[in-house]
């Protein structure tokens, strides 16, 4: 027997492994079947291009069994291209080494496109001390008559000497500590291969003892005899649907593959089924749901796609697999090129992820605008599930803006439903400048307003943005393709109504405008003479560059109130009547109530409560009175 001690620093990096490199213990069986799978893939390989093996027979397989009692244990088997003594030194004896790294460096680029092989052995063998106070491995290597087990109790040396074994391969058995007891438990191995390796390509078989109680037959005290049926069977599907070419899978396929893996009770929206070849290979299957998550507008959203790395699960928690705004898509991502630990720190720098996510996003995109084209019907359904995720996009994805701003739906006050800014554009009147938009409360209180009027009349549609984000959104878009957005409730847009608006330059208006002015103080910014006004005596705008009233909301509802308070501009209609009353009145307490009621009158035509609900009923009430 050979007593070794580690070549590396062992201590420190067995603590480092144990406790850092992993945040979840139960994942060492992931890595220790991805180990075995890797194994199995070298001897498929090996048989067809190594001299000594070539024509080598075997099935491949991947065996787990444990033992109950006072000394529990977990074994995981498998009749891979299995280790002799110079490899379990190499490879065990040093752990910052990997077999599967240094089999890799040895194969060319076309070489390694075919041997598909999982993960890097050295590090993750090591995830077994996790949940084991001693390690016991014992290897045969194909080709080879002699057997060695390695030992080890991860403190610091291990143990090499001959052993024996059937056939080639390797046997890894973990004495169970205190933190690994669970896992000597037939449901519980079960659990994680489904979760875990369900999709490896080899077969997962699990040996276990099953009681059988016969009432038929009873013992001597008159008791139902009880028997012991070793059982083995296989408990992965070794299948990996994406994997499959898509002109072998059906419709039925993939519906029954979304709603096992997502628990939905009803098939997806649609697919979007993508196997790329090239510099970086890697298989994404993406599921739109029929409705929304419920908790896709909430902040702690789980978000629903997975990540694989050579079919071997890894996480369904990472939050950088996709941009935030396509949080309510489902389904995998399945790398040829990550390694196996990968980190949330290494998904947010590996260029081999960036590239997977960046084109992941455009082929999502891309299909929503195919569908959108050729499936319009079903791109309103999606459309009124997603319309709001997708918006966000606009704020936050720079690089897909203009692919986004294609996407986005609005209402308007042309038609019912939503429509998309480019049949706007499509429908805009032959002297219209610019693509005009309201924003605010509901849908009902923005098609009210007394600003549509004059666009009404003038044969100019206005997108109604009712959603809250619009504000925010809207307003960093600027312009589509070479047109600027206005919001008709800024005072920037009535320049293109100037050219109808005599009224401005009379004195009469100068004077009711003045009037009314000194009535408000400082509750407004200013008072002018409305261009755009029919049927309403006044309504409320800001200034271009000023937030609205419906923003000024959302920001203090956010915590950010802690700016200068915003004034409206108050635009009146001098021809309305009530206009004339202010303006032939000599009472000043009268003007002064009549004049605010005004003002509190037009915030709520905007969905906005007045500063001071109790005086605006009492002067309301006072001016009724008369």
């Amino acid at each position: 027997m050979e007593q070794k001690k580690f070549k590396t620093e062992v201590s420190e990096l067995l603590q480092l492994i144990i406790h850092s490199l992993y945040s979840n213990k139960e994942i060492f069986l992931r890595e220790l079947v991805s180990n075995a799978s890797d194994a199995l893939d070298k001897l498929k390989y090996s048989s067809l291009t190594d001299e000594k093996l070539k024509g080598f027979s075997f099935e491949p397989r991947i065996d787990l069994s444990f033992t109950e009692g006072e000394v529990q244990t977990l074994t995981i088997s498998d009749n891979g291209l299995g280790m002799n003594h110079d490899d379990l030194t190499d490879n065990l004896g040093t752990i910052a080494s990997s077999g599967t790294k240094k089999f890799l460096a040895s194969l060319t680029d076309e070489q390694k496109k075919d041997s598909n092989l999982i993960g890097q052995f050295g590090v993750g063998f090591y995830s077994a001390f996790m949940v084991a106070s001693k390690v016991e491995v014992i290897s045969r290597k194909a080709g080879e008559d002699v057997a060695f087990k390695w030992s080890s109790t991860g403190k610091g040396s291990y143990t090499l000497e001959e052993s024996t074994r059937e056939s080639q391969g390797t046997t890894i058995t973990l004495f169970l500590n205190e933190e690994g007891h669970e896992y000597a438990n037939r449901w519980e191995l079960q659990q994680l291969v489904k979760k875990y390796s369900d999709h490896v390509a080899y077969p997962i078989f699990l040996s276990y003892d099953q009681e059988h109680v016969d009432d038929k037959q009873k013992d001597a005290d008159g008791n139902p005899i009880k028997t012991l049926e070793h059982k083995v069977e296989q408990i992965n599907s070794s299948s990996a649907l994406w994997r499959r070419s898509k002109s072998e899978l059906t419709p039925e396929d993939y519906n029954s593959f979304y709603k096992n893996t997502s628990y939905d009770s009803e098939d997806p929206l649609f697919y979007i089924h993508t196997q790329a070849e090239g510099a970086t290979e890697y298989t994404t299957l993406f599921f739109i749901p029929a409705k929304a998550p419920f908790d896709m507008n909430n902040a702690d959203y789980k978000p629903g796609v997975k990540l694989f790395v050579k079919r071997v699960y890894i996480t369904d928690d990472e939050k950088e697999l996709l941009p935030t705004y396509l949080r309510f898509v489902r389904g995998i991502i399945d790398s040829e090129d990550l390694p196996l630990n990968v980190s949330r720190e290494i998904l947010q720098q590996n260029r081999v992820m960036s590239a997977i996510r960046s084109a992941s996003v455009k082929k999502l995109l891309g299909e929503f605008q195919r569908i959108s084209e050729q499936n319009p019907e079903m791109y309103t359904k999606f459309i009124g599930q997603y319309n709001r995720p997708l918006k966000e996009g606009l704020y936050g994805d720079y690089a897909n803006r203009d692919a986004l701003l294609e996407l986005v739906r609005f209402k308007s006050s042309a038609e019912e439903g939503y429509v998309s800014l480019a049949s706007y554009k499509e429908r805009m009147a032959a002297d219209q400048k610019s693509i005009y938009y309201i924003t605010g409360g509901n849908e009902k209180t923005l098609k009210s307003s007394p600003l549509l009027g004059a666009y009404r009349k003038k044969g100019y549609e206005v997108l109604v943005m009712d959603d809250d984000i619009d504000d925010i959104i809207v307003g960093s878009i600027g312009t589509y393709k070479e047109l600027s957005l206005k919001a008709i409730n800024k005072s920037g847009s009535v320049d293109d109504l100037k050219d109808d608006n005599p009224k401005e330059t009379s004195k009469e208006s100068e004077s009711i405008v003045k009037k009314i002015k000194e009535a408000l103080g400082d509750k407004v910014k200013d008072v002018v003479v409305s261009s755009r006004l029919v049927d309403s005596p006044a309504v409320v705008v800001v200034d271009e560059n000023d937030p609205s009233v419906q923003m000024q909301q959302i920001l203090k509802s956010m915590g950010q109130g802690n700016f200068e308070e915003v004034k409206p501009i108050l635009e009146v209609n001098v021809d309305d009547p009530m206009i004339k009353k202010i303006e032939a009145s000599e009472d000043a307490d009268y003007t002064s109530d009549l004049c605010s009621v005004l003002l509190d009158q037009a915030l709520l035509a905007e969905g906005v409560m007045p500063k001071d609900p109790v005086s605006f009923t009492q002067k309301l009430h006072s001016l009724l009175s008369r």
